[in-house]
């Protein structure tokens, strides 16, 4: 008897972030991402997600004047040991921190990373699963998933690097307050979000 493993390649980071480069300067629907080993497309988003993005942004700047949330664009390395590359489709960090890092910057000093869910296949294991993994092994204080599949908002927090997820989660309806923890600490009244969902 023969026993067969599984055994997945592993592209070396330095020629994902070549791809991802060609890729984002001839494509204006789809960036990519480098998690857990796996490639992953992620389209652009419609108008909806970004009025959601726009949303969370400006709550938590207004509680929160000294942070800025950056778009998508902006790249961060993730994982242990920083083998993975993702573009949250929002990151709360303090005004002025990516300077002269790059497309890909190191994530300390982010106190959150937001994503908002898609109307694709992929969303399930990308928003709610790889994401949230990746985001925890980087240390990354905060993780806010907006579901608008589900109607839901949640917010992970105390992230274990080890194991690579966050040890508290809160999940509310679209509707319900939803404080988010420190190092952000703003109160998110999601009611405007049903507009969204």
């Amino acid at each position: 008897m023969t026993v067969m493993t599984e055994r997945r390649a592993q592209m070396p980071v330095a020629e994902f972030e070549q791809l991802a480069h060609l890729v984002g300067k001839e494509s204006e629907s789809v960036r990519l991402e480098f998690i857990d080993g796996r490639i992953g497309a992620k389209g652009m988003p419609d108008g909806d997600h970004n009025e959601i993005v726009r949303w969370v942004a400006r709550r938590c700047m207004q509680h929160r004047p000294d942070v800025w949330m950056y778009s998508g664009d902006q790249g961060l390395k993730v994982e242990r040991y920083r083998g993975g590359r993702a573009r949250p489709d929002g990151t709360l960090a303090p005004d002025g921190l990516f300077a002269g890092q790059g497309e890909w910057a190191d994530p300390q000093g982010v106190l959150m990373t937001v994503e908002v869910t898609s109307y694709d296949a992929d969303t399930h294991r990308r928003d709610r699963e790889d994401m949230p993994a990746g985001y925890a092994a980087a240390g990354i204080p905060v993780y806010l998933l907006v579901d608008r599949e589900h109607g839901t908002v949640t917010v992970c927090s105390a992230p274990d690097r080890d194991k690579g997820e966050y040890t508290v989660t809160q999940t509310v309806r679209f509707g319900a307050c939803l404080v988010l923890p420190e190092p952000v600490g703003a109160v998110l009244e999601t009611a405007e979000l049903k507009r969204f969902g």
